[in-house]
């Protein structure tokens, strides 16, 4: 951050930390299973520096600087953009706890899958991460509160995996993948002195943006709440 206060009116500027290394995507057994999950190449990181300040209610403004678009090919100028700041106060995988006290995977890891009849080629935890309140019993296992915090959401991303996604037998590669990436993307954490509680000290984006067209607005970045951009003072 330069200088004291935030000077928006002379906007941001950014600069491309090509040297910073994402240890999650140097991992051979991380990678081997992004593609199996069909998720090599569709989960990215990249690293800049900025010379301002940055508050969550400036998001917009910090979005719309020319430089950030670096970090995903933009085809098309951007009509608009749509921000959403992602809670990352749950840092543990204990957020998982209850889905292994639920029926959703056995005491060994291994998950359950759905009767056939109903539910073809489908597991229970895919229906934890898909289905809404109504469809699923086990819906309520995470509350909705925790469904919106980041660490939920990679897990949810991983989980459901791309188009030609080979699904896990057992949950526990996509805890130890979670846990990994959230542990390399995250960044500082600090304790609350009153409450306790270790949340992540950078902020977390849910990024969707916009350009025209003959019919109206189409979103052109994120498909089922999948990108995100972090955020902080380096």
């Amino acid at each position: 951050m330069a200088g004291e206060g935030c000077e928006f009116e002379k906007g941001y500027t950014f600069s491309s930390l090509q040297s910073k290394k994402f240890t999650f995507l140097q991992n051979k057994e991380t990678l081997s299973l992004l593609m199996k999950w069909s998720m090599l190449g569709r989960l990215s990181a990249l690293a800049f520096s900025f010379d301002q300040c940055f508050s969550p209610y400036n998001s917009k403004s910090f979005l719309k600087k020319v430089e950030t678009r670096a970090w995903v090919p933009l085809v098309k100028p951007i009509e608009s953009i749509k921000v959403e700041v992602v809670p990352c106060s749950k840092v543990s995988i204990d957020l998982f706890d209850p889905i292994y006290s639920s029926g959703i995977v056995m005491p060994s890891g291994h998950i359950v899958n759905c009767f056939h009849e109903i539910y073809p080629d489908y597991d229970k935890l895919r229906q934890v991460c898909m289905l809404n309140d109504e469809e699923s019993e086990h819906f309520p296992v995470i509350s909705q509160e925790e469904r919106q915090e980041f660490l939920f959401r990679l897990f949810k991303h991983l989980c459901l995996g791309g188009e030609l996604c080979q699904n896990e037998l057992n949950i526990e590669p996509y805890i130890s993948t979670t846990k990994k990436c959230t542990k390399n993307l995250s960044g500082g954490v600090q304790k609350d002195p009153e409450t306790k509680k270790i949340s992540v000290v950078s902020t977390v984006l849910k990024v969707a943006a916009f350009v025209s067209t003959s019919i109206g607005p189409y979103r052109l970045l994120t498909q089922q709440g999948r990108s995100f951009i972090k955020a902080g003072a380096k």
